[in-house]
């Protein structure tokens, strides 16, 4: 049975953004890369085909936690 994002617990951890204006991004602990936008945020996901990913509301807390401000902060 394939795991899809309705399945998974609040574990996609956002950090605050460097000084460059990119934001490091965990999922269970591991370090998925530096995303400096929504775009760069969504490829992770579908890197390793995550159903669902395209249209998830990215300010839902109960999949996302934002440190530093929400989805709108890339700066």
């Amino acid at each position: 049975m394939a795991v899809t994002l309705e399945d998974m617990d609040p574990r996609i951890v956002i950090h605050h953004t460097d000084e460059e204006g990119g934001r490091r991004v965990h999922v269970d602990g591991v370090i998925l890369g530096m995303a400096r936008s929504e775009r760069d945020l969504r490829e992770f996901p579908r890197r390793v085909e995550l159903p669902g990913w395209e249209d998830v509301d990215l300010a839902d807390a109960s999949l996302f936690k934002w440190e530093g401000g929400g989805p709108e902060i890339w700066a």
